[in-house]
């Protein structure tokens, strides 16, 4: 079983979105850990409805916070305190792929605990998600060098959204990290823009 996690440079860069299309290309199974908020629309449901193959299982999150806003936060709110010894990865013989929440220094608790502490208890490797905007390469780049600092062995990249071959040039060329893929404005009905990306994106996932 591999256990890929997949995190961001930020918030609101299409995490749950690229998971989605990471689930489908390997038929994995998908774990959300922590759901901050939409407690009625939950990212493990959203993915569940806009894949295609039926290999794929969805296992229950360690924690549910009513608040949409960083877990230590939502949490203090809900009379919980989140604790690293609480996750228990799921048990599968399936590839499982692991979606953080916001991004790698995002407080869980007021201990000081951080969603970077939390990948190497749960996972073997780091699939980074970025996106093309003005400050994007010092976020990419410093998301990288934390994960490295950690020696979190990181998969790779992917790029959601409009292009910027020069911005993803510098960012691959510096980090020297593989682009797992390049995910362009959706142009299509979902699901199936999901299954063709899925396509594209299947061999670099499984190389190596």
């Amino acid at each position: 079983m591999k256990r890929i996690f997949v995190t961001g440079i930020g918030t609101e860069i299409g995490k749950t979105f690229c998971s989605a299309i990471v689930v489908e290309a390997l038929e994995a199974d998908y774990w959300k850990p922590v759901q901050a908020g939409e407690l009625d629309d939950l990212d493990s449901l959203w993915v569940r409805d806009f894949i295609s193959n039926d290999q794929s299982k969805f296992h229950s999150e360690s924690y549910l916070l009513s608040e949409p806003m960083s877990p230590h936060a939502a949490a203090r709110i809900d009379g919980i305190e989140i604790t690293l010894d609480k996750f228990k990865v799921p048990k599968t013989d399936n590839t499982l792929i692991i979606e953080g929440a916001g991004g790698l220094m995002v407080p869980l608790n007021d201990r000081g605990d951080t969603i970077l502490d939390l990948i190497p208890l749960v996972s073997d490797e780091v699939i980074l998600i970025s996106q093309n905007y003005l400050g994007s390469i010092n976020h990419t780049l410093l998301s990288v060098e934390m994960l490295k600092q950690r020696n979190i062995p990181i998969k790779g990249i992917i790029f959601n959204g409009d292009a910027n071959q020069e911005t993803e040039d510098i960012i691959l060329s510096m980090t020297g990290l593989k682009c797992l893929g390049k995910i362009p404005m959706v142009d299509s009905e979902l699901k199936e823009f999901i299954k063709e990306q899925a396509q594209k994106m299947r061999p670099s996932l499984t190389d190596g």
